[in-house]
Formats: C-alpha cells, sequence, structure tokens
C-alpha cells in the first residue's frame, strides 16, 4: 500500500486506548490516539471504577459512624453534607483524569482529540475537538492539532478500536416520557432524591442502590432475573439481597417491567410478580439496565470489521474480521472489566508489532467485583459456569460468622467459597462475599496464577488473627476429600 500516516491508529483515550497506545509506541511504531469524547480519560476514571469507589468509600465511613454500638462506643446523631461528599469525589476525579491526560501527552505517541469514522479499510475521517469537546479548527497553538483540518483524513497500516461504551437505552418507550436518570447523571447529583427506584441488578445498580440507601434515600430496586447479580453464583446473590432487606432496600427479583407513568412530582414504574400487577412510586429512577459498546458511530463496515449487537468480534489475539484491525476494551462487549480492557490493549498492541510471536487472551482468571459492603468477588469459575459448561469440581465454603477476625469486626455476614478439580486439587475458583471481599480474593488470584491445588493453599501459613486465614478452612476441607 501507499506511504501511510502511522503504524497503528488507536481509537479512544481510555484504559484499553491508553495501553494499547503504549505498548505499540515502546514497540516503535508510529502511533496515534484519537478520542472523540467530551472528556479525557475513559470510563474507568470519569463515569466509573473511581467515582463510584469514591461515594461508596464514604457512604460505607458513614455507616459504620452511624453504628457504632456494638463495639461500646456513643456517636450521637451523624450528619452529613452531600455537597461536601460530591466535592472530595470530584476532586479526586479531577486528579485522575489529569494525570491521564498527561499520559496522553507525553510525546510518545500522537494525540489528536477528534471524533473518527472509517472512509475505507486504513482510512478515518476526523472532525476535530476544541477542550470543551466540540468539533472546532485547528489552533496552532495546539501541538496535537498541528497540520490537520477541521474534517482532514488519517491513514494507518493498523487501527486499534477502543471505543469503550456508553449508557444503553430503555426498552420501553413510556420511560422517556417519565424521564429518568442514569449512572452517569447520578454522579453528578447536586441533592439527593427523597425516594427512588433503580430498574437494574447488576454492579452498577446495587453499589448505587447501598450508597443512596445509606446516604437517607427511600430506595426501592426493580430486577428482571430471579435474583441481582446474575453473574454470581445464587448464594451470593441471596446473601446480598438478605443484606440490601435489612438495610431497607425494598427488593423485588423475577420482574417484568410493564410500564412508567409520572404523576404530579412522582414517578411510577408498574411491573409483573409472580403473576401479580405491583406499583412503585418515588421521586426519581435511576435506569441502570447496563451499557452497551460505543460503536454505532465509527461505520465499521466501511472497514470491513464484522458485528454482532454493535458488540466488535474479536478472536483469542484481539483481532477483528479485518486482518489489520484489532480491538480492545467495552466495545468488544464480553466484560466491562478494566484490567481486562487493558490486558487486551496490550496484547492488540503486541501483536501487531511482534506478527510472528502473537499473545492471546486467557479469560481463565476472570476477575469479578461489585464494591458494596460487604464485597461480592469471585475469581475463575463460579459453580454456576461450571455447571453449565460441564466441568467436574468439587466446592467447600466457610462463613465469616465462625472466623476469628471477623467476629472482632463485627463482620458476621457472608463467606468464601472455593472450587477445586475433583482429581488433581487444582483451584478452578474462588468466591467472597465478605469484608474488603475484592482485596481478599486476590489470593486466590495469585494461587491460581500458579496453578495451585488446594492441598498447596492450605499448607501456606496464615498469620492469626487475619481475615486472610479464612481461605484455609475451605482449602483444607477440600484438600481431606481428594487424596
Amino acid at each position: 500500500m501507499n506511504r501511510v500516516d502511522y503504524d497503528v491508529a488507536v481509537l479512544g483515550g481510555g484504559s484499553a486506548g491508553y495501553a494499547a497506545a503504549r505498548t505499540a509506541a515502546d514497540a516503535g511504531l508510529r502511533t496515534a490516539v484519537i478520542e472523540g469524547g467530551a472528556e479525557v480519560g475513559g470510563l474507568c476514571i470519569l463515569r466509573g471504577c473511581m467515582p463510584t469507589k469514591a461515594l461508596l468509600y464514604a457512604s460505607e465511613v458513614m455507616h459504620l459512624v452511624s453504628h457504632p454500638e456494638p463495639w461500646g462506643i456513643r456517636a450521637g446523631k451523624v450528619a452529613f453534607n452531600f455537597k461536601t461528599v460530591m466535592a472530595r469525589k470530584n476532586a479526586l476525579i479531577k486528579d485522575f483524569a489529569d494525570y491521564r491526560v498527561k499520559q496522553l501527552n507525553t510525546g510518545k505517541f500522537k494525540f489528536i482529540r477528534a471524533d473518527a469514522r472509517f472512509v475505507d479499510a486504513h482510512t478515518v475521517k476526523l472532525n476535530l475537538l476544541c477542550s470543551s469537546g466540540r468539533e472546532s479548527a485547528p489552533s496552532s497553538s495546539n501541538k496535537n492539532q498541528s497540520r490537520l483540518t477541521s474534517a482532514a483524513t488519517l491513514t494507518a497500516k493498523h487501527f486499534i478500536v477502543a471505543t469503550g461504551s456508553t449508557v444503553a437505552s430503555p426498552p420501553f418507550s413510556s420511560l422517556y416520557e417519565t424521564g429518568y436518570i442514569t449512572s452517569d447523571d447520578a454522579l453528578t447529583l447536586k441533592r439527593l432524591p427523597k425516594s427512588l427506584i433503580i430498574l437494574g441488578g447488576g454492579a452498577v445498580a446495587c453499589e448505587f442502590a447501598q450508597f443512596l440507601a445509606r446516604f437517607g434515600v427511600k430506595v426501592t430496586l426493580i430486577q428482571r432475573s430471579r435474583h441481582i447479580l446474575k453473574e454470581f453464583d445464587t448464594d451470593a446473590a441471596i446473601e446480598i439481597e438478605r443484606i440490601f432487606r435489612r438495610e431497607g432496600i425494598e427488593v423485588f427479583t423475577g420482574t417484568k417491567i410493564l410500564e412508567a407513568k409520572r404523576k404530579g412530582k412522582l414517578k411510577t414504574v408498574l411491573f409483573a410478580q409472580n403473576g401479580k400487577t405491583i406499583s412503585v412510586s418515588a421521586g426519581e429512577i435511576l435506569f441502570a439496565l447496563g451499557r452497551v459498546p460505543n460503536t454505532a458511530s465509527l461505520d465499521l463496515e466501511n472497514a470491513g470489521v464484522t458485528t454482532e449487537k454493535s458488540r466488535i468480534v474479536a478472536n483469542e489475539f484481539m483481532q477483528t474480521s479485518a486482518p489489520h484491525i484489532y480491538t480492545a476494551g467495552d466495545c468488544t462487549g464480553r466484560q466491562e472489566i478494566v484490567h481486562i480492557a487493558v490486558q487486551q490493549g496490550e496484547i492488540a498492541a503486541h501483536n501487531i508489532a511482534n506478527p510472528t510471536a502473537p499473545r492471546q487472551m486467557d479469560y481463565r482468571l476472570l476477575i469479578s467485583i461489585v464494591f458494596t459492603d460487604p464485597q461480592v468477588a469471585f475469581v475463575g469459575l463460579t459453580e454456576k459456569e461450571a455447571k453449565m459448561r460441564k466441568i467436574p469440581f468439587l466446592a467447600a465454603s466457610h462463613p465469616f460468622s465462625d472466623h476469628g477476625k471477623s467476629l472482632i469486626m463485627e463482620a458476621k455476614d457472608s463467606f468464601v467459597k472455593l472450587l477445586a478439580d475433583p482429581k488433581s486439587g487444582e483451584i478452578l475458583g474462588g468466591a467472597c462475599v465478605g469484608p474488603v471481599g475484592g482485596e481478599l480474593l486476590h489470593e486466590i488470584v495469585a494461587a491460581m496464577a500458579k496453578r495451585m491445588t488446594v492441598h498447596e493453599l492450605a499448607a501456606v501459613p496464615h498469620y492469626h488473627p487475619t481475615l486472610a486465614e479464612i481461605w484455609t478452612y475451605p482449602a483444607e476441607e477440600l484438600a481431606a476429600q481428594i487424596s
């Protein structure tokens, strides 16, 4: 082909895009990153992991201070300033986003603020953006947009599409008429509603439900499937449902939403459950039924890239149906998880730079964590997936209510669980529903990375009393069953 502008052009400057660009540039490839979002940073920094966890930690502190009696402490009436809570979150996110912008402007690769869409397999049309995110002609003072016109084109030997995801559209029209907020909107609230209906039961829905409830909002959560957190095993979901109800969150599962309507200041959702029609009203509705790949505006068909329901189809090498175009992150639609997005970006760039020594994605160590209190986490296989895939396993669990350190902490809810191969004893999966469950899970991540057996895990010394030593109990139980 004729000379092109870059060896690699990465569409998207979030976690996957930056990881891909850094890897490509380090391999000596002429690289450009094209970011068309109104803000720079990606979902994790701007509207996902970091802002939600900042708010969740604030609500956890609020909950602990409000319930000090088990330790013999009196706190009196506990109050909060929601404006200050949000200001702290905003300051943290600004620091994280500023650092990402700094990373993108190191000079290792070209950073272009523009919307991009494919003209053909090796060309994208760029509509340049100014700092506010609007389309603009280039400024001569902006080194990142030099030598580009407001409707320039860019050519590359290879592309990596890492454009992330966007909030899904509601499946029923009456919700548009009634009005609702999304998780993006919830992160910019100026004041708390007195009551809220949350549609959905995934990680986003559950995290916002507990955060808002702990700050005094009357929360009703409506989930379509039989239980919330459907990717997790049922025992984990039931435990969180029980805790939510104990904290005053109204939880409806196994529902079918029929209609939404508005009367005065209240919004109402009608849904079917167990053959009955139920009506719930609140001051606001939070639509949290998921996100979809952000690919609609890319004109991928012009480049020969196959999609399924907007998800970019890719093989284990992160290669699309167009051999020179790779993809990474949420736009692949598999998992909306940052460390997976980073791995995918790095592998895509590595494979472009090293076509004779390609690497492939391994989802054996897939990790999922929901930052409710208690946290819900798993790595590897769940019982549900093992049964679905007909993979033989043995499972054992141990409750935090029978564990020294958790009793000291009054963290008596929930459990840990291990899955092991019934012949070799290799650890196939681990789950933790409990205090700092996401942190505790990483002991099992490390064990699985080294393909340890339950016998080996049980033999690892654990200091007493620690939360981590709880893993030795299911490990010992399984080891005794496997000769």
